[in-house]
């Protein structure tokens, strides 16, 4: 009897380990399959900055619908072919050591149609310095609702 409790306290504790171990390779912001990396995500803090300051000002792409943020490209939502053909055209411009970042904003990134196929063009174009800005809800409230500087029309 006393070997077959110690026995089981094994197997649970196996199985609880495993099920800790899993769960912490599921929690990643950048879940497996997706066309960047976690240290490519770029904090909204860190790119305001950049733009306020005027120092090391990545160049920025717009492919989504929302609002353009001062200084971004705006590419239009790349989701459609013709966009990600416009970006390609932009990108080839650009050294590959160009510091590149895109964002779109229309919505959390789980449902969000363009920002796939645009880095994804980041990516195929060779941008060794590619972000993706993590605007995790939308570019209204991680952008816009800080009071981040924003194209004037």
């Amino acid at each position: 009897m006393k070997i077959t409790k110690t026995i089981g306290r094994t197997i649970l504790g196996v199985v609880v380990l495993a099920t800790v171990v899993t769960g912490l390779n599921c929690s990643s912001s950048s879940p497996e399959g997706e066309p960047w990396k976690p240290e490519q995500l770029m904090e909204p803090a860190v790119l305001a900055e950049k733009i306020s300051s005027g120092k090391d000002v990545p160049v920025l792409f717009n492919i989504g619908p929302s609002g353009v943020i001062k200084g971004a490209i705006d590419i239009g939502p790349g989701q459609e072919s013709a966009n990600i053909e416009n970006l390609k055209k932009e990108l080839s411009k650009l050294s590959k050591d160009q510091e590149v970042v895109v964002y779109c904003g229309c919505c959390p990134f789980v449902n969000c149609p363009n920002i796939r196929p645009a880095f994804t063009a980041l990516n195929e174009a060779g941008i060794k310095n590619a972000s993706l800005l993590n605007l995790s809800e939308n570019l209204r409230v991680d952008w816009i609702a800080k009071g981040y500087p924003m194209a004037t029309k």
